[in-house]
C-alpha cells in the first residue's frame, strides 16, 4: 500500500443500516397499507425481476414512480431528513459505524455506494461524517419528482463504473469494499479487500 491512497466503499442497505431503505422510507412516508397496495400494483414487474424477465432498475423505478411521482422535491427532501431524524438511530449498525470511524482515523477516504436514491442516504452520510455518496439519482422536472431515475441504477457492475468515474486511476489506490447482497458482488470482486456481510480492516 506504499505511495497509494486508500478508499473504503460501503454499501448502504443491509450494510450501514438494517434492512432495505427503499421499503423502510416508503413505509415511513405512506404506512404499511399504502405501501402494500403499491407493491401489489407493481407485482408483475417485481415477479418479472425475480424471474429474470425485467432488470432490477425497471421494477424499482416502477414502484418508486407509483409512490413518489409528482411529489415536490423540497417536500421529498424534507421527508428524507425527517426519516433519518426519526429512524436513523435505530437503523444504523453499530459495527458499521465503528468500521467507518476506524477507516477515517487512519486517514482513508470513505464513501457510500448504493443502488438507493441518494436523497435519503445523504442525511445518514452526514451523520457518519461521510462526504461522498455514489447512488442512484432521481429525475426532477419543474421542482417535482418525475418518478424516473436520472442515472443508471447504481447496482452490480454500475457500482464499479460509478466508482471509476470518480477515481479512474485504479492503480493509484487501495480499495476496501463492504456489502451484503448480489448487487455488491462486482464491487467486492473489484476491491483489494472485499467483505461480504462482515467488517474488517
Amino acid at each position: 500500500m506504499e505511495n497509494k491512497s486508500t478508499i473504503a466503499a460501503f454499501d448502504f442497505d443491509g450494510t450501514i443500516i438494517r434492512g432495505d431503505s427503499f421499503i423502510s422510507f416508503s413505509r415511513y412516508v405512506f404506512g404499511d397499507f399504502s405501501l402494500t397496495i403499491a407493491i401489489i400494483k407493481n407485482l408483475p414487474y417485481i415477479i418479472g425481476y425475480k424471474l429474470g424477465i425485467f432488470p432490477n432498475w425497471k421494477a424499482k423505478e416502477k414502484l418508486f414512480s407509483c409512490l413518489f411521482k409528482d411529489t415536490q422535491i423540497d417536500k421529498f427532501n424534507n421527508l428524507c431528513s425527517a426519516f433519518f431524524n426519526d429512524k436513523g438511530s435505530k437503523l444504523l449498525k453499530k459495527e458499521a459505524l465503528e468500521c467507518i470511524q476506524a477507516h477515517k482515523q487512519l486517514g482513508y477516504k470513505v464513501l457510500i455506494i448504493s443502488a438507493s436514491p441518494e436523497n435519503w442516504i445523504l442525511p445518514f452520510a452526514k451523520a457518519c461524517d461521510i462526504d461522498i455518496v455514489i447512488a442512484t439519482k432521481i429525475d426532477i422536472e419543474d421542482k417535482k419528482v418525475t418518478g424516473k431515475f436520472k442515472s443508471k441504477n447504481c447496482y452490480g457492475i454500475e457500482k464499479v463504473n460509478r466508482l471509476l468515474e470518480l477515481f479512474p486511476k485504479r492503480s493509484d489506490y487501495y480499495l476496501y469494499a463492504y456489502g451484503d447482497s448480489r448487487g455488491d458482488k462486482e464491487l467486492l470482486s473489484f476491491a483489494d479487500k472485499g467483505y461480504y456481510k462482515g467488517f474488517n480492516i
